[in-house]
């Protein structure tokens, strides 16, 4: 199924629906900073509806180009809250440093949850090294009521020392550890709804991930068993879409409804190389109205809060 748009520069943007829930690819749009006005309601319309929309072949995009993009859909953030030697306008998302193969949204230990991540292609292992994304709309809408009601009255706490059962040191490749060790730099802890309220589209969703630490009042073994109950409902199949790259290909994805996992298939000889940019977004609030709430940590230098957007 694909969805046609005529901006005012006359040019018409396709959108291909790829999956019942989530992801399309988008055709007819040669992506950077002049883009027109209806062009670009028509790529945020497509977002919020498929959650994540995937453009091949973009080349003559630039870091700077990159860059100027994301400013037509939002505030870039500064590229990571405490990766700093990654990058100055975006993040590199670098295979000798790490490599994201856990499920997860991004940066979910801070407070101020990025509203979108906009990810470009510009270097890619001969094989393997594809990305897949969840719907954690999906997610929700397809739990039981007395789940979606259990999950709602429920809070986690998120840190960016994510992996509870290993430390920085723990890795046998140098790379690996030093960026750890700076990924672990400052500690973040923030407590947020299970289930929030996205703040443009009025959806409802879990928000959870490799960052969460506990279920907020549960003990370890009952918390990681709602945990498990909850996240493996996000990662069902019929939940995700996969994209394999080719170089300049561009996604960008909804991060208030959305978790990712990079497969890592491909041997070390191999690299893969991204360049990431994330959009400022909002504090989570709870189907009951409350917040988030920071435990550790002051995001302030990392992002503003996109209060500008609000759900009816």
């Amino acid at each position: 199924m694909s969805v046609d748009y005529t901006g005012e520069s006359g040019a018409g943007v396709r959108v291909v629906k790829l999956g019942a829930h989530i992801g399309a690819r988008i055709e007819g749009v040669r992506l950077g900073g002049e883009l027109d006005g209806e062009t670009v309601a028509a790529i945020r319309a497509a977002l919020h509806e498929h959650k994540v929309i995937f453009f091949r072949g973009q080349h003559q995009l630039t870091e700077d180009g990159q860059y100027e993009f994301a400013q037509l859909l939002g505030s870039p953030t500064t590229p990571h809250p405490t990766v700093t030697s990654a990058g100055v306008k975006s993040l590199a998302i670098d295979s000798r440093h790490s490599r994201a193969n856990t499920w997860h949204t991004d940066v979910t230990f801070v407070d101020r949850v990025p509203k979108a991540s906009i990810l470009r292609a510009v270097a890619l292992p001969s094989y393997g090294g594809s990305t897949t994304w969840a719907s954690t709309v999906a997610a929700y809408n397809s739990l039981p009521e007395p789940l979606q009601r259990l999950a709602e009255s429920l809070r986690a706490r998120h840190t960016n020392q994510y992996d509870y059962a290993a430390d920085a040191e723990d890795h046998p490749d140098e790379n690996t550890r030093a960026y750890r060790r700076e990924f672990e730099s400052k500690y973040f802890e923030t407590e947020h709804p299970v289930v929030h309220v996205h703040p443009e589209t009025g959806e409802r969703a879990l928000l959870l991930g490799c960052f969460v630490k506990q279920i907020v009042g549960l003990p370890s073994n009952e918390s990681q068993a709602l945990f498990r109950l909850f996240q493996d409902r996000v990662t069902r199949l019929e939940h995700t879409t996969r994209w394999n790259w080719s170089l300049g290909d561009v996604a960008i994805w909804d991060n208030h409804a959305t978790q990712h996992y990079a497969i890592d298939d491909y041997d070390g000889s191999e690299h893969r190389r991204l360049t990431r940019i994330t959009l400022a977004g909002n504090v989570p609030v709870g189907v009951d109205g409350a917040s988030s709430t920071v435990i550790a940590g002051n995001a302030e230098y990392y992002s503003p809060v996109d209060t500008r957007t609000r759900a009816a």
